[in-house]
């Protein structure tokens, strides 16, 4: 396989920035998802939003909720539900590790980013806490800092 065809077959298509705002990211998880033909060609093109979605255990599978892939616009006659559930393909011992820390530590599953590997989809899940208001002050006081003194470095250089 050569390394065009590498870079074709994996390839980011959305990444959620907001949840490294609103979470601390704990571990991540890649998943295979179950989609229907025309969910597939509207992800290939890039149409897909990941902004208010979440992940969610019913019984022993795990679901995505609130993910909204658009209906494809050549499609023909079949249809799909642009906000449907959709049902995530990891190991058992995964989605045992997973469904503890949900249930015992009070964590929540976020899909952070949707790619494409090796022709296809893939879902890449993070187990979050949430940011209370003031750790995200602290967050951007730090960034601040860091950037001020990456700027003080330069004109100290430059001298």
């Amino acid at each position: 396989m050569s390394i065009d065809k590498y870079k074709l077959n994996n390839r980011r298509i959305v990444f959620n920035r907001r949840a490294l705002h609103n979470y601390d990211l704990i571990e991540t998880y890649e998943a295979g998802m179950v989609l229907k033909g025309t969910e597939v060609k509207s992800v290939r093109n890039g149409n897909v939003s990941i902004k208010e979605a979440y992940a969610s255990f019913e019984g022993p599978e795990l679901f995505v909720h609130n993910m909204h892939i658009p209906e494809y616009e050549n499609r023909g006659y079949s249809q799909h539900n642009p906000v449907r559930e959709r049902k995530l393909l990891l190991h058992k011992k995964e989605l045992d590790r997973m469904y503890g820390a949900v249930t015992r530590k009070g964590l929540t599953l976020i899909p952070v980013k949707v790619y494409l590997k090796q022709g296809k989809v893939k879902v890449e899940l993070a187990l979050a806490k949430g940011k209370k208001v003031h750790d995200k002050r602290e967050e951007i006081k730090r960034k601040d800092m860091e950037r001020e003194i990456q700027r003080e470095l330069k004109d100290f250089i430059r001298r």
